[in-house]
């Protein structure tokens, strides 16, 4: 009996020295990460890196608290700042961190704009492969109630957010998804859409599933030096049901190094006059556009079968997009800052 509980004690004491050299290291390394951007040229605060109440999730987990954290990148001009943030991660490996915002205001600057963040929740899961490069395996993003906006009202906000990156059996290869509940366009968004009385204040549905292969991997050197680039979009749905409005995308599309894409979107929309009242209410068709767009769109919609649905392939080829022969416009770069 005697020896059995010498053992456990001799276990206790191991397992402690271990849990609190490795506490110390997870806290040495996230100041050490700080002090790595400060010497890049960023604008780096904090006030304090901390065990929680002390005992820092002893013994099961590490609990690590920065608080006042402040970022910010002259090269991409992106500033953040938050009132803290948590890291947990199992004490028997560190590769599993969970971060948790604190409740509240959190700031996104890009330049002279800032965006007030306000979450409930606001989660991040991140599973990383062993190895200096911490590649990601896996990220999930969950929020309750969210806004953005500024200081007085939001410009968007929802009931819930779900985001979700896995990566797939090519290490540049991640599996996306994302879905917000009850997603709701700001006071600002329906004064600009002046039909917007018409619709509810919330879209039914809005979400998204696709598969993107990037340029490398995630790993840190994404948070040091720059991000992945897509090369490739397998997009499987996007689909928005806003009243009587519903649109839905799939298609897969080929991206260069200048962001430019090739490849063709399946298009669904339905009660397409909506969008196109939408369109003229927000200054975006004059008068004799949306006329001239409504005739264009209606023989396309009867030659799809239902003259009230709108049922298309864009193309995109040489920086353009197209609806067969006909240009629609340039395409949008795939770039991310």
């Amino acid at each position: 009996m005697k020896r059995g509980l010498k053992i456990l004690f001799g276990l206790c004491v191991v397992w402690s020295l271990y849990w609190a050299v490795a506490a110390w290291g997870l806290r040495q390394s996230v100041a050490a990460w700080f002090e790595q951007q400060a010497a890049r040229g960023w604008q780096v605060e904090v006030k304090e890196i901390t065990a929680r109440d002390g005992l820092g999730g002893y013994p099961w987990r590490h609990v690590t608290q920065i608080t006042q954290p402040a970022l910010a990148d002259p090269g991409t001009g992106a500033a953040w700042r938050a009132d803290w943030l948590e890291l947990q991660s199992p004490a028997i490996w560190p590769g599993h961190q969970s971060l948790h915002f604190a409740d509240g205001d959190q700031r996104l600057s890009y330049y002279d704009q800032t965006a007030v963040i306000t979450t409930q929740g606001l989660q991040a899961d991140l599973f990383l492969a062993p190895g200096l490069a911490l590649e990601l395996e896996e990220l999930g993003l969950t929020s309750g109630s969210w806004r953005i906006g500024d200081d007085a009202e939001a410009t968007l906000s929802a009931d819930d957010l779900s985001l979700r990156m896995v990566q797939g059996s090519v290490a540049e290869s991640y599996e996306i998804s994302a879905e917000a509940r009850a997603f709701r366009p700001g006071k600002a968004l329906r004064r600009l859409l002046r039909a917007a009385p018409k619709l509810p204040q919330a879209f039914e549905t809005l979400s998204l599933a696709m598969d993107v292969t990037f340029d490398k991997a995630w790993d840190l050197s994404a948070l040091e030096h720059r991000r992945p680039q897509p090369r490739q979009i397998d997009l499987a749905l996007l689909e928005a049901h806003w009243g009587e409005m519903r649109l839905k995308m799939s298609g897969a599309l080929e991206v260069d190094e200048a962001g430019i894409p090739t490849g063709e979107v399946a298009l669904q929309v339905e009660a397409w006059a909506e969008f196109l009242a939408l369109a003229e209410d927000t200054g975006l068709l004059s008068p004799t556009l949306r006329e001239q767009a409504s005739r264009v769109v209606a023989v396309m919609a009867r030659a799809s079968g239902n003259p009230e649905d709108l049922d298309i392939t864009l193309g995109f080829r040489n920086g353009n997009i197209t609806i067969g022969p006909i240009p629609l416009g340039p395409a949008p770069r795939l770039i991310i800052r």
